[in-house]
């Protein structure tokens, strides 16, 4: 019978990675005998079509276990829709807040200061630092990855020597390190974790957001150059994070317009605070035509007339 997904040549046959959009983080799906894990979830915007995914992969398989790298939105934001499919699914998150999930509290999970939303649900099991925790049939080692989400971890299978990074690390860089945008220095925390990558020496790495890669010092030699821009030019690291979210928001509604687009800059309180911080010398209009032509020009964005559209 033919497997209901293309093998990746990087990786072992039982792990499967669903590479999604950058609105959704990647899903890998891990299938053993007789059960499947999947290791985040994308987007809630895309949770019908997450469960379809994960649904096509699994085949006659049971989903017995969800594990996220981190409590970011666009990578648990289908845990309900797959929690409501399979109901007996154990659901295993990182420690650091997971009390804010039960009860459900949306500012201290941060998605109200980013402008995005998540879906409620519930969780079984705490992903401890220093530990293993076994899917579907595997051990796979947790390691504590602080810096672009303090509470973060990375997922390491040392069978077949495959890492699941989260936004700790990509082929060309590392997620916005939120703590910085509140004060809290954290650059030091993602060099820390970019040396706990490097030590662990994984033959392949599944990214948070991108393909599949098995170069990893080229990676971490990228994010590493990154990192010391960031540091030695935090407001570069401002513009980046003012980006990241705007794109985001436009991934979601695909077009609004800048008066619009204007308005959630002003009532979104990770954007309100970079402006306040970075680039208070313009209105809050100025700077998302600003923001907009910078993704215009690195062709994530195009401008219509006085609408933004996604590209």
């Amino acid at each position: 019978m033919p497997l209901p997904y293309a093998p990746h040549p990087l990786l072992p046959a039982h792990v499967v990675v669903l590479e999604r959009g950058w609105l959704s983080a990647n899903n890998t799906v891990l299938l053993g005998r007789n059960g499947a894990a999947v290791i985040d979830t994308g987007y809630v915007r895309h949770a019908e079509q997450t469960v379809a995914l994960v649904h096509n992969t699994l085949g006659n398989l049971p989903l017995t276990h969800i594990a996220n790298t981190h409590l970011h939105s666009d990578h648990c934001g289908g845990n309900a829709a797959l929690q409501q499919v399979w109901p007996d699914v154990c659901t295993a998150v990182a420690p650091g807040q997971a009390h804010h999930v039960q009860p459900w509290n949306a500012d201290a999970l941060g998605y109200t200061a980013c402008g995005q939303d998540c879906a409620p649900f519930g969780w079984d099991a705490l992903l401890q630092p220093g530990s293993t925790y076994a899917l579907a049939g595997q051990e796979w080692e947790v390691h504590a990855a602080p810096g672009h989400d303090p509470h973060a971890v990375l997922l390491l299978e040392p069978a077949s020597s495959v890492l699941v990074s989260g936004d700790a690390l990509w082929g060309n860089g590392f997620g916005v390190v939120f703590p910085e945008l509140e004060g809290a220095g954290a650059f030091d925390a993602v060099s820390a974790t970019l040396d706990v990558l490097e030590a662990l020496a994984p033959r392949a790495v599944v990214p948070g957001h991108g393909p599949v890669f098995d170069d990893v010092p080229q990676a971490l030699s990228r994010a590493r150059r990154k990192l010391d821009r960031f540091a030695r030019h935090p407001e570069q690291h401002a513009l980046y994070a003012a980006k990241v979210l705007l794109k985001f928001k436009l991934l979601d509604c695909q077009q609004a317009p800048l008066l619009a687009l204007t308005r959630w800059v002003t009532n979104t309180p990770y954007m309100a605070l970079l402006h306040r911080s970075y680039f208070a010398d313009q209105t809050p209009a100025q700077w998302v035509n600003m923001l907009a032509k910078a993704l215009e020009t690195s062709g994530a964005a195009q401008q219509h007339g006085d609408v933004l559209h996604n590209a």
